[in-house]
């Protein structure tokens, strides 16, 4: 677990973050005051935010918060802090404290409020485009298999989290057949993609590829993004009605992912920290019964390997499919919530 020790780990530089997916929002900061503006240019909110006797103190200096700009600001406070597990709040209207006291985001120490790190990346609203309540749950069975029925896959942008270390945004949207197909064939057709998934072929064939997807209530094809160029795929399914079911106790809201990442010039260390935990952050999201993330990649995909157990998930086992020897990772909602490595630069020794 993650200590408060905040103040050796700031992001430097002067920061302009989006704030949620879903608003126009930005927060600048500038001598450790972040404004929170909206699309117009006009002040929601100001809120200082400095270290005080070894904590982090989160300030409300005027305007708001009417709930937006409030996600934006412990956004903006949590990014430029990634380290800090808690930030004491000060002065903020209370019926924002009570919100944030009402969906586990903060507790009361020592007569202040203190929003937990943990909390606040558990909440939709600052990194998903669509939040949506968990959808009701109703049991079906497809294939032989009784699994709950799943909500209807959503289209546009789903989440969008900034990469301080890259300097940009990452995004992750529904795959378009409009806008996507041309660059899922090129990437397909792609020596170091064709090695792993072995899917290469003509626009026709993708075409049909991702149109059968699409018919399948069970994935969501989707794109990875950085500042709005696209630059790899993820196939999110759910693990109780997929082939990876009889080799694992398959929960009913288990996820897994497949990727690729399409473009030469966004592979490597700084992009998979970026990437990465961002699918399983969107994952754990998108409902928050799903306790476990899971994925199978090719068992001598030691590259794959080495990143999963970076990323912390455990390699359980492999296993034989009867296209491939797999091996089987797994990452738990719990450890990527309080295990909160993956919000700061990646260690220049990791690989």
């Amino acid at each position: 677990m993650d200590t408060n020790l905040p103040m050796d780990a700031p992001i430097d530089g002067p920061m302009a973050l989006a704030a949620q997916p879903a608003c126009a929002l930005r927060v600048d900061e500038k001598d450790a005051t972040l404004t929170v503006r909206d699309d117009a240019g006009r002040v929601l909110s100001r809120w200082t935010l400095h270290a005080q006797d070894g904590a982090m103190l989160l300030q409300w200096c005027d305007g708001g918060p009417t709930g937006a700009d409030g996600w934006a600001a412990l956004r903006a406070a949590c990014a430029r802090w990634p380290r800090a597990a808690r930030f004491t709040l000060a002065g903020a209207p209370q019926a924002w404290v009570r919100t944030l006291l009402d969906r586990g985001v903060a507790t009361f120490e020592g007569g202040m409020p203190q929003v937990l790190r943990a909390g606040l990346l558990q909440q939709p609203e600052p990194w998903l485009a669509q939040p949506r309540p968990p959808y009701a749950q109703r049991h079906t069975v497809s294939e032989g298999r009784r699994h709950p029925v799943r909500a209807p896959r959503q289209d546009g942008e789903c989440y969008a989290r900034d990469i301080p270390w890259l300097g940009s945004r990452l995004s992750i949207t529904a795959f378009s057949l409009d806008t996507d197909l041309a660059a899922l064939n090129r990437w397909m057709n792609d020596p170091v993609v064709a090695h792993f998934w072995q899917e290469e072929g003509s626009l026709d064939k993708h075409r049909a590829y991702i149109e059968g997807l699409l018919a399948d209530p069970r994935v969501a094809p989707l794109v990875l993004r950085l500042d709005g160029r696209a630059f790899g795929y993820v196939e999110a399914y759910w693990a109780k009605e997929d082939r990876i079911a009889p080799f694992y106790d398959a929960q009913d809201y288990d996820r897994g992912w497949h990727v690729l990442i399409g473009e030469a010039d966004c592979r490597g260390r700084d992009f998979v920290t970026a990437w990465q935990p961002s699918v399983a952050h969107y994952l754990f999201l998108d409902d928050p019964r799903t306790q476990r993330l899971v994925i199978e990649p090719r068992a001598d995909n030691h590259k794959m390997r080495r990143n999963l157990l970076l990323g912390g998930y455990a390699i359980l086992k492999e296993f034989d499919f009867p296209h491939k020897r797999a091996a089987l990772g797994m990452l738990l909602r719990e450890r990527f919530f309080d295990e909160t490595a993956w919000l700061s630069a990646p260690a220049a020794s990791a690989p």
